[in-house]
């Protein structure tokens, strides 16, 4: 297979894939509540591929290291939501989401350039996070209203969310190594369901879903510190798969212990 057959492979699995998570997350945060719609939105599912894909091209130092920047990214993320879930209960999405964007591109440039190891992104994961969290705790107990969905709904919601990412992975090739990495770690399942709920509940609805949103990610940082410390021993196809099941691990364990730990 040639390079550029197997990129625009890549484009459209992904586009595929996170159209699918978006709108299941969406649904089950419609049917089931926040708490639900977040834990299936913060599986890995646009970083998964994308590790996935570079396994065929990259060794495991390569791994190593990308996991390396997933942790200092995933950081980043949780100010990116935080960021929303502040500003959405009185401003709407055209302040939200460019404020949120523009915290998370200044914290990813901050925490790449003073947080080099791992150890050191861990500390950071755990102090962003028990902030975010303390954050958006109280913003995450909102009723999904009860409407109809009809089949455009469906086609809607995937149109979109596969449009978004493949105009954000296809701009890869135009920019830069900086551009380039900020725009493969986008968020770009949050910013699809940011733009699909904020529009159909307003600002405090999908705020809910976003702050729960915030538990969950933290089990994505703890796989990318494992992936980072176990590739280069245990290999790659075993470190992915091991990473992969602490993610899903966590988010089950959320939703089982919900009502002890008040999560």
């Amino acid at each position: 297979m040639s390079p550029e057959i197997f990129y625009w492979l890549t484009i459209a699995v992904k586009m595929a894939i996170a159209a699918s998570v978006v709108i299941g997350a969406t649904i089950a945060a419609e049917r089931a509540g926040p708490l639900i719609g977040a834990l299936v939105a913060t599986l890995p599912v646009s970083a998964g591929p994308s590790y996935f894909f570079l396994a065929f091209e990259q060794d495991a130092a390569f791994i190593s290291e990308s996991a390396l920047g997933s942790l200092l990214l995933n950081a980043a993320t949780a100010v990116y939501v935080t960021t929303y879930v502040l500003l959405s209960q009185r401003h709407p999405f055209i302040v939200c989401v460019p404020a949120a964007i523009t915290a998370w591109l200044g914290s990813l440039f901050l925490f790449s350039h003073f947080f080099r190891s791992a150890n050191a992104a861990a500390l950071l994961n755990i102090v962003v996070f028990a902030t975010c969290f303390v954050l958006v705790r109280r913003y995450r107990n909102v009723r999904m209203p009860k409407m109809n969905l009809r089949w455009y709904d469906f086609a809607f919601r995937a149109g979109l969310v596969g449009i978004l990412v493949g105009v954000i992975l296809g701009l890869h090739k135009l920019m830069g190594p900086l551009a380039t990495g900020a725009l493969a770690a986008f968020p770009i399942v949050f910013t699809s369901m940011m733009l699909i709920l904020h529009r159909r509940y307003g600002g405090p609805a999908c705020a809910a879903v976003m702050a729960n949103g915030i538990t969950g990610l933290f089990g994505f940082g703890i796989a990318t510190y494992f992936l980072h410390k176990s590739v280069i021993s245990l290999g790659v196809p075993l470190a992915l798969s091991i990473a992969l099941g602490i993610t899903v691990a966590w988010n089950l364990g959320i939703f089982a212990l919900r009502g002890k730990l008040k999560l």
